[in-house]
């Protein structure tokens, strides 16, 4: 990863589903499987993540074999932010990053406080431009 890390994200778990959270919580008794859910979604999570550094955008999934995406922060066109009502009211959404073409270089889904993303992104694209 070139450059200064400006922000980092994995995708939120009960905020984003608060429904499967409790209900997975609420199996933990049955045979344990609501821990091996709760587990294996932890490990989805952290295993996927969104990175603004100074010079790009990068998008990372996968947990044995990696799935890398990176954009230049020169060819970031736009940043779409999309939230349902109860994702407002939880803070979670989904962002979209797109450069010149019609559909989006990459979507991460679940992503804690989206805004604070985009705001993250144009911050250093103005970072970018200055240098």
């Amino acid at each position: 990863m070139a450059g200064t890390l400006i922000y980092e994200a994995h995708p939120a778990m009960f905020r984003a589903h608060p429904f499967w959270f409790i209900l997975s919580v609420l199996l933990i008794p049955v045979l344990g499987i609501g821990i091996l859910i709760l587990l294996y979604w932890y490990v989805l999570t952290r295993a996927t993540s969104l990175m603004v550094t100074d010079h790009e955008v990068m998008y990372e999934k996968g947990i044995l074999s990696k799935d890398r995406t990176a954009v230049s922060l020169r060819h970031v066109r736009s940043v779409r932010v999309t939230q349902g009502f109860v994702n407002r009211i939880l803070g979670v959404g989904t962002v979209e990053i797109s450069t010149a073409g019609d559909e989006p270089e990459f979507t991460v889904k679940d992503m804690p406080d989206p805004h604070e993303i985009r705001e993250a992104i144009t911050k250093a694209q103005t970072l970018d431009e200055a240098s």
